[in-house]
């Protein structure tokens, strides 16, 4: 394929799912003309690059050599560092945070805000965080970067420099998803056996603005489902709420919310599992 075509990493990438359709997922992951295989164990792996290595070879498509490494414990993808503890930042991006000047225009917030949130499943209540910084980038605002900007930059930075390590799903077993909301944002945190497999969070709307609190709570809710459907979706899961809140939301049937409550959203999450004729659960409790 020639380079310089604009429509060239679309169609290689489209190239490159259709040949690995059946190891994507399972024991490969493709981005363009860069795959990563992975295993639980060294017969796995084994069995999974002599399978890749021989799609490759029936489908006409050639690896060089030297720009290939083999039976890493350790591995450095997309700006994270995989290995058999979970998922890290990549030390390299840590230095060039720790570098980062507070920004003093708006293309410099976004371009903060960008490096920055393209890791924040790593940092609990980002957008609560980012909320001043954003605010900067908002078309027909002033930009005025005062004490409560810097403080949420160098939290920011802060957060980033010491971010926890994020464990790799092991299964569809034991999952929790704890969820609040609050009038500047709406969080969650997904959970396996104890162990953080990621965070979200997201600022409200501009509609989201004038809910009354259940709202919110349900709000947070679908927003944790929807994030992370494609862990829930076929699952059991168990779901943490707060009670003060939910249990107003959990009493409006008959309102503008019946389509929404708790069987509403369980029914979200129930798909056919191909694998059996049962139907997903969702259990939910509470935290205070």
């Amino acid at each position: 394929m020639s380079f310089g075509l604009p429509n060239a990493p679309t169609e290689f990438m489209d190239l490159m799912n259709r040949v690995c359709r059946p190891m994507l997922d399972r024991s490969v992951i493709v981005f363009i003309d860069d795959i990563l295989i992975y295993s639980k164990n060294e017969a796995d792996h084994a069995c999974h690059l002599r399978e890749i290595l021989e799609t490759l070879r029936k489908e006409k498509l050639y690896a060089k050599f030297s720009k290939c490494d083999f039976w890493l414990r350790e591995v450095q993808f997309f700006g994270h560092l995989v290995n058999v503890d979970g998922i890290h930042v990549d030390p390299t991006k840590i230095q060039a945070v720790m570098k980062w000047s507070p920004p003093k225009t708006p293309t410099e917030v976004r371009s903060f805000l960008g490096l920055a949130g393209y890791y924040r499943r790593f940092i609990q209540d980002f957008s609560k965080i980012a909320s001043s910084l954003t605010k900067l980038t908002k078309k027909n605002t002033n930009f005025v970067s005062g004490d409560e900007q810097e403080k949420a930059f160098q939290e920011l930075k802060r957060r980033l420099t010491q971010a926890p390590v994020l464990t790799l799903p092991d299964g569809p077993c034991d999952l929790v998803v704890y969820s609040d909301a609050s009038y500047v944002g709406l969080g969650c945190v997904l959970i396996q056996r104890g162990e953080v497999i990621a965070y979200a969070s997201c600022e409200l709307k501009v509609h989201e603005v004038n809910y009354p609190v259940h709202d919110l709570e349900l709000a947070a809710v679908v927003f944790a489902l929807k994030i992370w459907r494609h862990y829930l979706y076929g699952v059991e899961m168990y779901y943490l709420y707060r009670p003060q809140e939910f249990e107003v939301f959990l009493h409006t049937e008959g309102t503008k919310h019946e389509a929404e409550t708790v069987d509403g959203i369980t029914q979200r999450l129930r798909m056919r599992n191909p694998l059996s004729s049962g139907e997903s659960k969702c259990s939910f409790g509470h935290f205070d």
